[in-house]
């Protein structure tokens, strides 16, 4: 068989091994979850039709998102493998093909769903995301994003809000205040409210019951200086802010409901406002580039690991194919919460596991038989 038709041969087995790996991973996850929480859904009120004509269709391409790597890896450890084991990869390195060469099909196939997978996982996933949290949040008891408490967010630089509560269903703050520092850091003004409410068709904040005070230079604020201090009240006021209800509503979860485009959008609110504790979001955000890599990185490892005849044959190899595997996506895992809490940097956490499995890729490529 020549090359080319060889190669060919390879990439149509690689992409109906992938397809069906994807379609039988799928099947376990979803019968898996379903047997899991199948009393939650009755407990809920979730019928059938809802279950499997809105949720799990929703679902399935998370699902993709997530076994896509380990599919087309199992896929190429098995073809891998069993042209390694009939000899056939032996033959053709015999007559002077080198195993780069070899690899031809794989790359093709490996760049092109990594491509494809950045932009199904950017833009096609979030879209459905929106409906699975939706529909775990009502059904599953999934975390509620209609109550946020003690909220602290930058306005504007030296402006600070803090939003005791705030009630996504009504778009409405509770124990609101609006304290303004000047250069120096002192509190030159401060307004409290009972609440404040989002007023969408003038797109400002509708403050109620509020006191307002101001602290003219050379009075301290939370002094007894009545004299030099004035204080105004009213029962509403108007006021526009940097910050609006998608702000305070939106947590580190909500990054999976959101595209690229409208993450960057959100990290960047986010920073110009001066929230804390953005490891969440920006690890989440920094995933969307990073895990469609793990497709060709994976891909790397499993020729050479496959095209080399073991004892035990197929077998031997699905099971170290999925035992890197294991510990590929495990690693992702164990690094995120250091990047939650701050240890590591955000941007390290998404692209240190992709780093340290691309290093083992290019060994392993770099010692096997050439």
């Amino acid at each position: 068989m020549r090359p080319s038709r060889f190669n060919l041969h390879v990439a149509a087995r690689l992409l109906v091994g992938f397809l069906f790996f994807v379609g039988a991973l799928i099947l376990f996850f979803v019968v898996l979850h379903y047997v899991e929480y199948s009393d939650d859904f009755a407990d809920q009120g979730a019928t059938m039709v809802q279950v499997f004509g809105t949720y799990y269709p929703n679902y399935v391409p998370q699902i993709v998102k997530l076994i896509s790597p380990l599919a087309f890896f199992l896929s190429s450890i098995y073809i891998t493998g069993k042209l390694a084991q009939n000899l056939e990869l032996a033959a053709l390195q015999t007559s002077g093909v080198s195993l780069y060469r070899l690899m031809a099909p794989h790359l093709v196939l490996g760049l092109l769903l990594t491509g494809s997978m950045f932009y199904f996982n950017g833009w096609i996933v979030p879209r459905t995301n929106r409906a699975v949290l939706a529909f775990e949040s009502e059904y599953l008891g999934g975390q509620s994003r209609t109550a946020v408490s003690d909220v602290h967010q930058q306005n504007r630089p030296g402006q600070i809000v803090t939003v005791g509560y705030y009630d996504e269903d009504d778009q409405t703050a509770h124990r609101v205040s609006i304290q303004r520092f000047s250069d120096r850091q002192r509190l030159v003004a401060r307004t409290d409210a009972q609440s404040m409410e989002w007023i969408d068709s003038l797109g400002v904040w509708r403050l109620e019951d509020v006191t307002q005070r101001s602290f003219p230079a050379g009075t301290a604020a939370g002094t007894t200086s009545a004299a030099r201090m004035t204080v105004r009240r009213t029962e509403t006021a108007d006021t526009t802010l940097q910050i609006y209800p998608r702000n305070f509503a939106r947590t580190g979860r909500d990054v999976q409901a959101m595209t690229i485009t409208e993450a960057a959008d959100y990290v960047a609110a986010l920073r110009r406002t001066g929230a804390g504790e953005l490891g969440r979001p920006l690890v989440a955000y920094y995933t969307k580039y990073s895990y469609p890599l793990a497709n060709l990185i994976l891909l790397l490892i499993s020729v050479p690991l496959a095209a080399q005849r073991r004892r035990g044959g197929q077998t031997t190899r699905i099971a170290l194919g999925l035992l890197v595997a294991f510990v590929y996506l495990a690693l992702q895992k164990l690094t995120e919460p250091f990047g939650y809490a701050g240890d590591l940097s955000p941007l390290v956490t998404a692209w240190l596991p992709h780093a340290v499995f691309a290093v083992v890729a290019l060994l392993m490529l770099w010692r096997a038989r050439k």
